[in-house]
């Protein structure tokens, strides 16, 4: 698959990231974007929008022009690295370290970057490492050491932030403490780093280090006190480590500026440094964003351009200080054209401003029909003309499944290049196609392919551990909800063996902190995920009866709360008996349906189509699909006229309400069996004129007949 489907624009010689780095993927020199107070970016969509992808695509067309460091803040690496050390080492503290060792080998423009601030504060940390040892500590500041000073040829000094080479000075002096007996970290370790640091320290370096160290919190402007304090604060883990890991991050990111601001800087390197970090939305992540966007409200100013992904819409809720986000960052969608101006909202960290403040937000573009139609025609076999009926309807089933989201538009179209879908055939089938994956994995259906990519290797930061197991089993029952009120029946009854519950209001802030977007008519609000959840229920158990349990569980419950009309019923339907109905209809009701929609038409026509487009808003069970012949007559129904035409009209509305299959010929049969019931004699009847206009025009142009976030979403996808 091209790592720039769908990015194109996005990563050319004069697109948003040229512009961003100062460099484009060719070398050329572009006007830099903001500065010097730059923005965050963040790349914000849910599962299967491309922001890894997008990721690795600015590191492979960028990283050899300008310095680009990727680092994936879910990977365990991090955390596994620091498991030796764990008063010395963190997963932060690790990844970067990594970032540091990275520059240091970078052969671009301009040479290596040499990191004498940050090596500072990790070999004051290293204090921490085997309880104080000083044989210990040696070994752990040793492991930094080489980060101090750039490579240079053998005999030559180190530059001007260090007198004379530093290697092996800090163990020797260390080495002479092994062997004393000391309390567990003792201050004699820390104060023989310290006078082993200062004490080659040339007069650039000293008043860098005074000048850094000295404004730690505490410090009072003596950089050994604040030295002493970060290694302190790191020792006391919680809020203290997080101080201390921040500025570290920030000691890291004032050598790179260092590296681009003087004389030797201007003269050879070029662009801008950057550092890409995807799932930023993990705990690592949320930290090291968090660290750079504090010091920025506050004042520190560099030229790193740093780029993460987020899940949630608004960026995430650290960023609002977990309240709701009182005014939303700058955003940028590609498709709007170039990339808006930017700067920050006045107010600082004093007066409160929320670190939403200093980020713009690039909303993840779903492709355009056009690329859609290109990706799956690219991988069609050739059988078939561009533009014949089969590949006209896989692009549909393709489109409608997928909603332009990039990865289930990938795997949907590799999946059909292969398979025949009948031309009455539900879009549903489509997840029935087998899917080989690179690698040498036996195929699987694709269905099963995009819910472990989709939902099992994406599970929500927050979801806690006891709930893995079973969180995909929760979506699938979930499928069927549209509301907490009916979520919440399914979780109560799903649930009811084990100890640790989640609510559905739970459930839906972890689909929200997910990227999941919502929908006030359908719980499980994003229309692709809900097909593949739907599709995964019917084939549960054998004949849908996992489906069938659970709309009849649904049916049971309203048809309680039925007798009370009063009682609040939520966005997704007029009334209890509607919600109940809808649940019946598709659990094997349909004929009792039929009758209530008979019986309650005459002398309320408008309120009777609002109630029957609520009823029908569901998908249809597996098997053979009647519904179509159904609405044409062809099925014999027994009963007066009134209740034949409302029985197919029924089955009209739900083909068209359901969005996985061609709708346009069943526009003139609504027209038709409206118009059938404007002839009949009972109270307004006439008033049915106007709908019967409003319907077939909105059947024929493949719309929904009732609007909802989700089939919007749809429309604008085709």
């Amino acid at each position: 698959m091209g790592e720039d489907l769908g990015f194109e624009k996005l990563l050319d010689e004069d697109g948003f990231f040229a512009h961003l780095f100062a460099r484009s993927p060719s070398g050329a020199d572009r006007k830099p974007l903001y500065g010097p107070d730059l923005p965050v970016v963040l790349l914000t969509g849910g599962p299967g929008m491309g922001k890894g992808r997008l990721l690795r695509a600015v590191r492979d067309g960028f990283a050899a022009k300008v310095p680009v460091i990727h680092l994936d803040c879910a990977s365990p690496v991090y955390a596994d690295r620091a498991g030796p050390e764990p008063d010395a080492r963190s997963d932060a503290t690790e990844a970067l370290f990594e970032i540091a060792q990275r520059l240091y080998t970078w052969q671009g423009t301009g040479g290596s970057f040499a990191f004498p601030r940050f090596f500072t504060g990790l070999a004051m940390i290293a204090t921490g490492a085997g309880e104080g040892a000083p044989e210990a500590v040696a070994t752990e500041v040793e492991r930094y050491e080489h980060l101090s000073q750039k490579p240079r040829l053998r005999g030559l000094g180190a530059g001007d932030f260090w007198r004379g080479v530093l290697h092996g000075a800090v163990r020797n002096l260390l080495s002479t403490l092994f062997g004393q007996t000391l309390d567990p970290y003792s201050a004699a370790v820390s104060n023989a780093l310290l006078d082993a640091l200062f004490a080659r320290l040339a007069p650039r370096g000293r008043a860098e280090l005074e000048r850094l160290y000295g404004a730690y919190p505490g410090a009072a402007d003596q950089p050994r006190h604040g030295l002493r304090n970060l290694a302190a604060d790191f020792l006391a883990g919680d809020e203290g480590r997080e101080l201390a890991e921040s500025f570290l991050f920030r000691a890291l990111r004032e050598d790179l500026e260092a590296a681009y601001a003087g004389t030797a800087g201007w003269l050879f390197r070029v662009g801008r440094p950057g550092l890409l970090l995807d799932h930023a939305e993990s705990p690592l992540g949320e930290r090291l964003l968090s660290a750079v966007l504090d010091d920025r409200r506050g004042g520190q100013r560099d030229r790193v351009v740093i780029v993460g992904t987020a899940r949630r819409a608004d960026g995430g809720a650290f960023l609002h200080g977990g309240l709701p986000a009182q005014a939303p960052p700058a955003e940028f969608r590609p498709a709007d054209g170039g990339p808006p101006a930017w700067s920050r909202r006045t107010g600082s960290r004093a007066d409160g401003a929320p670190l939403a403040d200093g980020v713009l937000l690039l909303r993840m573009p779903l492709l355009t029909g056009d690329q859609l139609r290109d990706e799956t025609q690219r991988r069609q076999q050739r059988g078939e003309p561009e533009g014949g009926a089969h590949r006209r309807r896989i692009d549909a089933a393709v489109a409608r499944l997928s909603g332009g989201r990039p990865h289930m538009v990938i795997r949907l179209a590799a999946a059909a290049a292969a398979f025949r879908m009948p031309a009455d055939a539900n879009d549903r089938d489509l997840l029935d196609a087998p899917l080989r994956l690179p690698g040498g994995d036996p195929e699987r259906p694709v269905a099963d392919v995009l819910l472990q990519d989709l939902v099992l290797d994406q599970l929500p930061v927050r979801l806690p551990d006891v709930h893995h197991d079973q969180w995909l089993d929760l979506l699938t029952h979930l499928s069927v909800a549209h509301d907490e009120e009916c979520a919440g029946v399914l979780l109560r009854h799903h649930q009811a063996d084990r100890t640790h519950h989640l609510t559905a209001h739970q459930v839906s802030q972890l689909l929200t902190d997910t990227g999941w977007p919502g929908c006030e008519r359908h719980f499980i609000g994003d229309f692709g995920l809900r097909q593949l959840l739907v599709h995964r229920l019917y084939g549960l158990r054998p004949d849908g009866a996992a489906w069938y349990a659970d709309h009849h569980l649904l049916r049971d419950h309203y048809t309680t709360r039925a007798a009370d009309e009063e009682a609040p019923h939520g966005a997704a339907f007029r009334s209890v008996t509607a919600h109940r109905m809808n649940h019946h209809l598709v659990s094997g009701g349909v004929d009792d349906v039929v009758r209530h929609l008979t019986a309650t038409l005459p002398g309320r026509p408008q309120e009777w189509c609002a109630e029957l487009l609520e009823i029908a808003q569901a998908p249809y069970p597996g098997g053979a699909d009647t519904r179509r012949a159904r609405a044409q007559g062809l099925v014999p129904v027994d009963g007066p006229a009134l209740r034949r035409t409302v029985d197919q009209l029924l089955h009209a509305v739900w083909l068209c309400e359901e969005r996985t299959r061609s709708t346009g010929k069943t526009a003139e049969t609504l027209s038709t069996l409206l118009e059938r019931l404007v002839a009949m004699d009972f109270d307004g009847a006439g008033q049915l004129d106007r709908t019967a206009t409003e319907w077939k025009a909105l059947a024929a142009n493949e719309q929904p007949l009732l609007h909802c976030t989700c089939t919007r979403r749809l429309g604008r996808r085709r």
